[in-house]
């Protein structure tokens, strides 16, 4: 790089239930970081941040663990599990006043990690943006790869211009990390809100490599969570598509109360009482239906209001090696919902 200050990196790595995995991925990570400070491109002081999701298995003494092993290792835990976004915002946070600059990844490192070098790079040229994006799902079930690519395309039929194939994976300037932890909501849909940033950004494309070990954790109803968290973090969109069936539905019973008054002035009515069964189902279900939809909104919001925060840090080593006097923070970050058990 050709600024004499070096940026400070941190790699936020959320884990749950990684046990397997971490060994080889903290082993490939740790030679790229050492790779980059041998190179100049980042400081000597730059972390690995592993962030424990409230794992069932032994994460936590696998991180502890590595943490003797190297000052590069890091470890936050939490005090139960709070999901795959909670532990990247948990991590962003707590490396916030200290990093310059912020790279997330899975702990399978299925998102190539010899792409960060890049990262880097394209961060020292400008950009405050990084994605990784995926330019080949072949190695998804069909299911996946159709279901996600319906899912882009009615988020982009919503608004909500996503970055397609583009998961966590992501490098983020300070001033870009400093404005997202301005967003405070309780179920962050991270890859719709960082296009919203507005700082220059670039992708760097890449094939996803098969998992080193153990299985994924990404079960079919956390991708509808997730799914279910972008359509309404972002859009009213289903609100008003229950207006209009609604409209629609009352405009079709006019014409059928209609066409019965002519039925029956012509002597042509039917009695029976399988056509008013069929219709009160399909309204009763068209309510139902109705009433859900409005209900995750007003859910949503009365889940918003309570402040609860929305994850919990029992333990936090990477703070601590930093108040320790390795080194200093150099901008305060914007209040969040949280909460520290113990350092």
């Amino acid at each position: 790089m050709s600024d004499k200050k070096l940026p400070r990196l941190t790699l936020v790595v959320p884990c749950f239930n990684e046990e397997a995995v971490l060994p080889s991925s903290a082993k490939t990570l740790d030679a790229i970081l050492t790779q980059l400070m041998t190179e100049q491109q980042v400081t000597a002081d730059s972390k690995i941040l592993f962030v424990d999701d409230g794992s069932h298995d032994q994460t936590w003494d696998e991180i502890r663990r590595l943490q003797t092993t190297s000052d590069h290792f890091t470890g936050l835990k939490f005090s139960r599990n709070f999901g795959q976004e909670a532990a990247l915002m948990a991590g962003l946070q707590t490396a916030a006043p200290y990093s310059d600059l912020t790279i997330t990844i899975d702990a399978d490192l299925q998102d190539n990690p010899f792409l960060i070098p890049n990262m880097v790079q394209q961060a020292a040229d400008g950009f405050d943006i990084v994605y990784g994006v995926r330019n080949d799902r072949s190695s998804d079930t069909w299911f996946k790869r159709n279901t996600a690519e319906r899912f882009y395309w009615l988020m982009n039929k919503l608004g909500v211009h996503l970055v397609p194939n583009h998961a966590d994976f992501r490098l983020l300037s300070r001033r870009a990390l400093s404005a997202l932890l301005e967003y405070h909501e309780n179920d962050p849909f991270l890859r719709g809100i960082v296009p919203q940033l507005g700082f220059a950004s670039t992708k760097l494309y890449y094939k996803r490599r098969p998992r080193l070990a153990g299985q994924s954790k990404y079960s079919l109803k956390k991708m509808m969570k997730l799914a279910l968290d972008g359509i309404f973090s972002f859009s009213i969109a289903p609100i008003r598509a229950v207006l209009w069936a609604g409209a629609a539905i009352c405009v079709g019973a006019v014409a059928m109360f209609a066409w019965i008054v002519i039925q029956h002035f012509r002597g042509a009515v039917v009695t029976g009482w399988s056509s008013i069964m069929t219709s009160l189902w399909f309204l009763g279900g068209c309510q139902l239906i109705a009433i859900s939809i409005i209900g995750e909104y007003v859910g949503r919001t009365f889940t918003q209001t309570k402040r609860r925060p929305r994850f919990i840090i029992q333990t936090d080593t990477y703070s601590h090696a930093f108040a320790a006097g390795t080194a200093t923070a150099t901008t305060a970050a914007p209040k969040s919902l949280h909460h520290r058990l113990s350092n």
